[in-house]
């Protein structure tokens, strides 16, 4: 489904990602592991096309998407939460979803995905009203993610998505990542928490200062000694 290869990206003079390839197929989770400033967040903005790279290329359903406009990316079918949730605060939780649509014309398609994210986050229902301000931490990624889900992304890009949140919370959080994925989207997650990243990946990759250094099934990266040891704080 997407393919990286040899990207190259940059921040001004200073270089994020020096040749990351990476491939994930339709229907897994693959996870991208690393420390702060290992690139994570970089690789996803890359395919966002929010950033572009200056070697190396990017396809999409066999389609190159390098260069790409973020609209016409997510025309396509790729949709990315973004770190930090990044909703819009003086919108209503319902104003905010519909953002997530507004590449959309088909108005019942429309409500029943609205009423699906109701159906994976109840207490968004309950808070249709409220401004997203005005939301606890969990409630906003929640929020985030119902929005993206509003474009129908065949590929959903997750940055962070349990940062900051408690225990229970992210254990919900990733208990719906794993049903989305379930109901046919392809999900891409850069994620700190190594631990339950890898738990719920089919693969992963693991990062290290714009490099991909180990890539493999999840489980298997679980166990493995270096990951143990530098991700998982086990010896």
């Amino acid at each position: 489904m997407l393919e990286l290869t040899a990207i190259e990206t940059f921040y001004g003079n200073i270089q994020a990602l020096k040749g990351v390839s990476l491939k994930v197929a339709q229907g897994e989770i693959v996870t991208l592991i690393g420390a702060n400033g290992a690139g994570k967040s970089t690789t996803l903005m890359s395919i966002s096309g929010v950033v572009h790279p200056r070697k190396g290329s990017i396809a999409f359903l066999g389609e190159d998407i390098t260069a790409s406009t973020t609209e016409r990316i997510v025309s396509m079918g790729i949709t990315q939460v973004p770190e930090g949730r990044m909703i819009f605060p003086r919108l209503t939780v319902r104003e905010n979803l519909l953002m997530g649509a507004y590449l959309r014309k088909d108005k019942a398609g429309i409500r029943d995905d609205e009423d699906h994210a109701y159906s994976l986050f109840p207490v968004l229902r309950e808070r249709r009203s409220q401004m997203g301000g005005t939301l606890s931490g969990g409630e906003q990624q929640m929020l985030a993610i119902g929005r993206a889900l509003m474009a129908r992304p065949k590929l959903l890009l997750l940055d962070e998505p349990s940062l900051g949140l408690a225990p229970l919370v992210v254990e919900n959080i990733f208990e719906i990542i794993v049903q989305i994925n379930k109901d046919g989207v392809t999900v891409m997650l850069v994620e700190q928490n190594a631990q339950m990243a890898l738990q719920i990946a089919h693969r992963g990759y693991v990062l290290e200062t714009g490099h991909v250094t180990l890539e493999g099934p999840g489980k298997e990266l679980l166990s493995n000694p270096k990951v143990r040891s530098a991700y998982l704080g086990l010896d």
